[in-house]
């Protein structure tokens, strides 16, 4: 026990000498997103990066390129604030490229089961990654955030696949203007 305070007190010490505040401790939940991010395994289609530099593990971006699908070769942007109690309570995700899909409505809002009621401790990242990735090759018209979208995926999947297209070229798809993510 006393050789850890002397360990405690010898980092202190370093980190006062070296211009910085004593360490700050970590919370469970950024332990567990530093393992979690240590150990992703993401597709070669996805990225993730840190904007508010790698101090800040708890708000993170991934960027989904899908390589399959309605949404080939388009770039989807998203954000992830994650809580203090995280793995007990899922991330937040937000789309924060605009587009034209059943499970994401205008203002970004995600609808994938793990990030609500299915969610458990055990899932990750990673998990939420492919999820993401999912909803882009297998888009749900069963379980839609927008309704407009959803209909035209089960009714007429040749005119849903035209309107992807339409929007992720920066056009218009009913009344709403999509910038190009192409």
């Amino acid at each position: 026990m006393i050789r850890l305070f002397k360990v405690k007190e010898k980092q202190k010490e370093l980190a006062e000498a070296n211009g910085g505040s004593p360490l700050k401790r970590q919370s469970a939940g950024e332990l567990r997103l530093h393992k979690d991010i240590s150990e992703l395994n993401l597709p070669k289609s996805c990225a993730i990066s840190f904007p508010n530099g790698k101090d800040d593990l708890m708000n993170f971006e991934v960027s989904i390129k899908p390589d399959e699908g309605y949404y080939t070769g388009g770039k989807f942007l998203f954000s992830f604030e994650v809580s203090p109690i995280y793995p007990h309570e899922a991330p937040k995700v937000k789309c924060k490229t605009k587009v034209y899909h059943p499970n994401i409505d205008l203002e970004g809002n995600v609808c994938l089961n793990i990030l609500r009621e299915d969610w458990k401790p055990v899932l990750n990242i990673n998990t939420i990654v492919y999820g993401l990735y999912h909803l882009f090759t297998e888009p749900n018209h069963e379980d839609p955030l927008n309704h407009d979208a959803a209909a035209v995926l089960r009714d007429n999947p040749k005119m849903f696949e035209s309107n992807v297209r339409r929007a992720m070229t920066g056009g218009y798809v009913g009344q709403t203007l999509f910038p190009r993510c192409i």
